[in-house]
């Protein structure tokens, strides 16, 4: 079942993103089972909205994100909200 996967994460800049990004796009197979992937800056720092086909693809992900993230100097967060996707859909795309 797909997930909703919502992230607040004060303290965290652009530039720290980019460069978890970065990082993380060495090991493209990292992102198996992500649908979508949105981050927005705040006035306090990044939120991160995704779409998971299930929650142990996301699980999976965050076990090999964490250990990268902890070693840039990320600051620990709260977990992210999770949440049951009941329909998704992109306008225009087929199938």
């Amino acid at each position: 079942m797909a997930i909703f996967v919502h992230a607040v994460l004060p303290g965290v800049t652009t530039e720290q993103y980019d460069q978890l990004n970065a990082k993380l796009q060495e090991t493209p197979d990292i992102f198996d089972g992500c649908v979508s992937h949105a981050c927005v800056p705040t006035d306090d720092g990044l939120e991160v909205f995704d779409i998971w086909e299930s929650e142990g693809h996301m699980n999976a992900f965050v076990e090999r994100m964490m250990p990268v993230a902890t070693g840039l100097g990320w600051p620990v967060s709260e977990a992210p909200r999770v949440m049951r996707v009941h329909n998704h859909w992109v306008p225009g795309a087929s199938g």
